[in-house]
């Protein structure tokens, strides 16, 4: 799987930019603001519709400009299809081969990327709203029928936590209401729970080798979900919901007391442990950077396990915040095999064939140019 070409217009500090990649390595050299990140923030949102850096769609429209678009044409599974989003102050369009998804469950999949950026490696150190950023899109990405549960979970939590602040402040309430709320609510966390504990095993046959591959056989990584109701990954939805039912009826009360949801896919984490001890808060930044390193590669082989074909790897700007070894680790990973872009401010010290072998372009305030 490989991105042909992309055309950005009125896009972030891109009048207009359109730009064929090479299917392998693409280096992209710039100074800090010229556009690199957007142009990675560009391919990342032509595949999820909408950014990794902000929730506001609006902030993506070059300021005085009516709308933004960002136009894409990918080659999958032996045929080239084109993908196009569009953004306006009327709201957002998807179109895959031409045609409108009215869904994001029906768009999101039909390009898969995997990005690795700065701040990413906060994905261990961070908050678990982080984490579960990154259970969600990835998930997403291979079962799209998630993003449809996940949508519907959130939208009818909203309306939960609403109404909990209502009895909690003695409005005019239907507690009535509530158990439909909360009916509706477990029958999607529940579908929400069985997937997050399906692909929970499938990262740790991934990610558990390569960390030991990256740490020189060393050390051992194991990754443990932990929910906020006591659900194991050996039961299915059925079982899960019949755990959540009996939950929710013993915290009603405290959830009235407190104004809103208490347990639930939304207040879950991921503990990520390193030779036994919990990484997150006794690791070293170099055990941490490896974990959040292996989590990342994991990606690729877990999605091509899925899909059948690569993602496309997106290294915005993560080179130099990676030792000479992990950075050789990661590219003899993906030399060859996966489609990758990288941003640098320059590529002195990058001593690998991989970046000796791409194409490289350099960036000044939103213009492009290939340099060989």
């Amino acid at each position: 799987m490989y991105i042909e070409e992309i055309t950005l217009t009125n896009y972030r500090n891109y009048d207009k930019l359109s730009v064929n990649f090479n299917k392998k390595i693409n280096v992209i050299i710039g100074e800090n603001a010229q556009g690199k990140t957007n142009l990675m923030e560009a391919i990342y949102v032509l595949a999820f519709t909408k950014s990794h850096r902000t929730p506001r769609d609006k902030e993506l429209i070059q300021w005085d400009a009516e709308y933004g678009k960002i136009e894409g044409r990918v080659f999958k599974r032996n045929q080239s299809f084109p993908l196009e989003v569009i953004f306006s102050s009327k709201g957002k369009k998807a179109k895959f081969n031409h045609i409108e998804q009215k869904r994001l469950s029906e768009y999101i999949g039909a390009m898969n990327v995997v990005m690795f950026a700065p701040e990413d490696l906060n994905l261990v150190k961070g908050s678990p709203s982080e984490r579960r950023k990154f259970f969600d899109m990835e998930i997403g990405q291979t079962q799209p029928v998630y993003i449809y549960h996940l949508g519907q979970y959130q939208r009818i939590l909203k309306e939960r936590n609403a109404l909990l602040k209502d009895l909690q402040r003695q409005k005019q309430a239907d507690p009535t209401m509530l158990r439909v709320y909360t009916d509706q609510l477990i029958e999607h966390a529940a579908l929400i729970l069985e997937r997050r504990f399906l692909f929970l095993q499938k990262l740790r046959k991934w990610a558990q080798p390569i960390h030991e591959g990256i740490s020189r056989g060393y050390e051992d990584l194991t990754i443990d979900y932990d929910a906020s109701v006591d659900v194991s990954e050996d039961m299915d939805s059925e079982k899960i919901k019949v755990v959540l039912e009996e939950h929710f009826d013993q915290i009603e009360s405290k959830e009235i007391d407190r104004g809103t949801t208490l347990v639930g896919p939304h207040r879950d984490d991921l503990i990520f442990n390193v030779n036994g001890k919990n990484v997150q808060t006794f690791g070293s930044q170099g055990q941490q950077r490896t974990t959040a390193l292996s989590l990342k590669l994991a990606e690729i082989e877990l999605i091509y396990e899925e899909v059948g074909e690569y993602p496309i790897l997106l290294l915005d700007d993560v080179l130099s915040e990676l030792d000479d070894y992990r950075q050789s680790h990661l590219l003899n990973t993906i030399q060859g095999k996966v489609q990758t872009f990288v941003t640098t401010t320059s590529v002195d010290g990058i001593a690998h064939d991989t970046i000796s072998q791409a194409e490289i372009y350099t960036i000044h305030n939103g213009q492009l140019v290939e340099e060989r």
